[in-house]
């Protein structure tokens, strides 16, 4: 409707001889009705016309005296200090419902995107353990975008990054050592600063079924002469260290990186098979190790030190990322010659841009909201675009089970894993529920609630109505009663009730939820959406009897509520949840 009120409004600048508003301003000046009785929709064009004298009323008194007449629109009325309301006949949203039938999955797609190339890099968790419940937010909030930017008219490109190449790998590698030592019959202390979890132990078990003895070594020489760990009044971390010196020593290089390689493919593998069962898939998973193999971080290195913002300190490489902004400098090779993760992450952030993306969106924890000054200076420094970037935070997500807040360690927790929490709430609750919030804001996660069957479950009250429409109609095939060939050519007259326009204009409302949303980067608003169709749909079906009704009627309220189900199911789609037949 807002282009056909647009030209309303040009024509009636246009008697008024105000030919220089542009289209644009008028668009944007158009608003849907926020209060009942103040018409579905409403202008503030007058308020920008002041500059020429009168004020914003007399402006739109004006204006509403000179509008052309539209079949379209019912009646129009000036109110409040300026606004010009209107207030659409009947067969305006008619034609919306007709549009949902004859398009169907098609319904909402925009072109804002224009074909413009995105890569989403999402989740992008160490593989050093599995998916967590805080990992499974931005696993939702990730892939609820892609498929929103998809729907918006971008190509889109999902990616994991993988560290494997870090100091947390060579943790987890002595970690499934000093476990498959144990499991062969040996007794060894296991560090303080090792990975504890029952995955270790699988890990271990597995590399044992594919290498059996072939990492055999003699226990005592593994922690001889090392540091004290932290129970003996030690440093955990200079014994890790010194534990994986000694592990590298004992096993020598190829062994080292068998069982290296080992553990990052079983957790790379039960990664990917999490995030699938999650309904994520992606196009690439990315490896920092072939960065540094490919020596593409040393060339980063060398691009930054010939434009001379290196320095050397203390034996170390840092980067005067305080000359564009940063709150300090930043070391990019340590003393001991290896690369810090951040050298790593400016030659990723390097490659994505040669990849010709147009626009590179990283989803990170907000733990790393530091890290995102550091890398926008690097960029700046190697002289990219900035702009080409655009971090976006995901907020920590707390359990409660009702008001009692659930433990989230290793340690004492009820459970801490995403795979844990799919299998107590399952997979559509858990995606919505973590995308019900803006993607900055913390978020409490209610099990019991997620697990309710009641309208105060947001997941379970739109599913319900899903399900209830898919039941009327196969109510309708039990009685025997036909079911318009082509609903999007019903008559659609007898469809005058209160209820039934609210939800004509729910209905309606959808292309627009999809813009705003894909243009901010914010799939909450889909969910928000969604729980308000899914309740004017409740209302109606309460109010108007379908199955009893006349024949014209029941033909119109069936082609009515086949909208707002087909509407829904696109909306559950964008977040990756199911739209259920029967419940």
């Amino acid at each position: 409707m807002k282009p056909h009120l647009v030209s309303l409004i040009r024509d009636a600048l246009a008697r008024l001889d105000v030919t220089d508003v542009p289209d644009t301003a008028i668009e944007a000046s158009i608003e849907r009705g926020r209060q009942k009785g103040h018409g579905d929709f409403a202008s503030k064009i007058a308020f920008t016309l002041t500059r020429r004298g009168g004020t914003p009323r007399s402006w739109a008194e004006r204006l509403q005296g000179v509008l052309p007449p539209s079949p379209m629109v019912e009646r129009s009325e000036t109110a409040g200090a300026g606004f010009i309301n209107f207030f659409m006949a009947g067969h305006a949203h008619h034609q919306t419902v007709r549009g949902v039938l004859a398009e169907r999955e098609r319904f909402g797609r925009t072109d804002i995107g224009q074909g413009r190339r995105v890569m989403i890099e999402f989740v992008s968790a160490n593989p050093n353990g599995p998916l967590h419940v805080g990992h499974g937010r931005g696993a939702a909030f990730g892939d609820s975008l892609a498929r929103l930017l998809e729907t918006a008219g971008w190509h889109v490109h999902r990616e994991y990054y993988v560290n494997d190449a870090g100091r947390q790998m060579d943790i987890l590698t002595v970690s499934v050592w000093l476990r498959y030592l144990e499991a062969s019959g040996e007794t060894v202390p296991f560090p303080a600063n090792g990975y504890r979890g029952a995955y270790v132990h699988t890990v271990a078990r597995g590399l044992t079924r594919e290498y059996g003895a072939a990492f055999k070594a003699d226990v005592r020489a593994i922690t001889e002469d090392l540091p004290p760990d932290e129970p003996e009044g030690g440093d955990k971390e200079q014994y890790i260290d010194a534990l994986i010196r000694r592990a590298r020593t004992l096993l020598g290089p190829v062994r080292y990186a068998q069982v290296h390689g080992f553990g990052l493919r079983a957790m790379l593998a039960d990664i990917r098979e999490d995030l699938e069962e999650f309904g994520i898939v992606y196009d690439t998973w990315f490896s920092e190790r072939g960065l540094i193999d490919s020596e593409q971080v040393a060339r980063a290195l060398s691009e930054l030190e010939a434009k001379g913002h290196v320095y050397r300190e203390q034996g170390a490489l840092w980067f005067r990322s305080t000359t564009f902004g940063d709150e300090k400098d930043r070391v990019l090779v340590r003393e001991n010659g290896v690369p810090t993760y951040f050298a790593s992450d400016i030659a990723y952030h390097l490659d994505k841009m040669a990849r010709g993306f147009d626009l590179c969106l990283d989803v990170w924890g907000a733990d790393h909201h530091g890290h995102v000054p550091r890398i926008m200076a690097a960029l700046s420094a190697l002289g990219r675009d900035p702009r080409q970037l655009e971090v976006l935070l995901v907020q920590f997500t707390v359990l409660y089970r009702g008001k009692e807040r659930v433990a989230m360690s290793t340690r004492s927790g009820d459970f801490v894993t995403l795979r844990d929490l799919r299998a107590e709430v399952g997979k559509d609750a858990a995606r919505f529920f973590y995308v019900l919030r803006k993607n900055e804001q913390h978020m409490d996660f209610d099990l019991e609630l997620a697990k309710s069957q009641s309208n105060d479950n947001p997941v379970y009250y739109i599913q319900y109505a899903h399900a209830r429409i898919r039941s009327v109609f196969r109510q309708l095939e039990e009685r025997g009663l036909a079911v318009p060939k082509n609903l999007a050519d019903t008559d659609l007259t007898p469809l005058g009730a209160p209820e039934e326009r609210a939800l004509m204009l729910e209905i309606g409302r959808y292309p627009e939820v999809v813009t705003e949303a894909a243009r901010r980067f914010e799939p909450h608003q889909v969910a928000y959406y969604l729980r308000e169709l899914a309740n004017a749909l409740h209302s109606d079906y309460n109010a108007h009897g379908i199955l009893t009704a006349e024949p014209e009627v029941r033909d119109a309220r069936l082609a009515l509520i086949e909208a707002a189900r087909v509407v829904m199911a696109n909306g559950l789609a964008l977040l990756g949840v199911s739209a259920p037949e029967q419940m």
